[in-house]
């Protein structure tokens, strides 16, 4: 079966999360009767996560798992993206803070022409069944805010983990990405802005995971530092682009 749905979740040490993830999705995709496969992405895990994933994948045809060194977030959805085959693609917190059951309000405004869709908690219809603590929703407004004033205009909330991708908008913004850690939204949507793809922020719902392993000072800051450098990353990539061109035709 070619899927049309390709769903990629990043992965470290989730042996414990991940069980009742899966079941959830492997649930829906059922209900839903959806052409679909999952990739678990091993971000180097130092637990059981590979182990889980292979338990299941003998019954459940449709995960696959992509081992990988331990290089971040970024990384790893880079990967899980380039093993995807679906026509849409999918990338999902391992936590399901968003829930899976919001997949169409993604795949809505793919399939009437955007190249990108986010699920923005910034959105006034979005409903936050559980919030995080304070200082950390103040210090993601106003990475946000950075992000909108310095590199990404007219996009509210870059960091929400579940964003859709046509499957020609993956394969131009990933395969080039340099940002690895949990800055990586913030490139890949700037690239998709640049090469002149639509992006559609939707409502959602999102239920906070005490379990999170953003650190709020030490990823804030290394997130602002790999904002800073996102869009020369991308500029030197165009030029490289160019000449790679130009070299091309010279030798042909």
């Amino acid at each position: 079966m070619i899927p049309e749905i390709s769903i990629v979740i990043p992965a470290f040490d989730e042996a414990l999360r991940l069980p009742a993830t899966l079941d959830r999705i492997e649930q829906f995709i059922a209900a839903q009767r959806l052409k679909a496969e999952v990739i678990v992405v091993d971000d180097g895990s130092r637990d059981n996560t590979a182990g889980v994933v292979k338990q299941r994948a003998d019954r459940w045809p449709q995960l696959r798992l992509v081992l990988a060194g331990h290089n971040g977030k970024g990384a790893a959805v880079r990967l899980g993206m380039a093993a995807a085959l679906g026509r849409y693609r999918v990338f999902s917190d391992a936590d399901l803070s968003v829930p899976i059951e919001d997949l169409e309000k993604l795949l809505k405004p793919l399939r009437e022409g955007a190249g990108v869709a986010i699920a923005s908690r910034a959105l006034k219809d979005s409903e936050i069944e559980l919030h995080q603590p304070w200082y950390r929703e103040t210090m993601g407004k106003v990475f946000n805010r950075l992000v909108r004033i310095l590199v990404l205009g007219g996009v509210h909330d870059t960091q929400c983990g579940f964003k859709a991708f046509t499957a020609e908008v993956a394969d131009r913004v990933f395969p080039p990405l340099q940002t690895h850690g949990f800055g990586f939204d913030v490139e890949i949507l700037y690239r998709a802005q640049q090469a002149g793809y639509r992006i559609v922020e939707v409502p959602t719902r999102w239920v906070n995971s005490p379990q999170s392993r953003v650190h709020p000072i030490r990823h804030s800051m290394a997130m602002f530092i790999e904002l800073l450098a996102i869009p020369g990353r991308v500029r030197r990539h165009r030029t490289l682009d160019i000449d790679r061109k130009r070299e091309h035709r010279a030798s042909a």
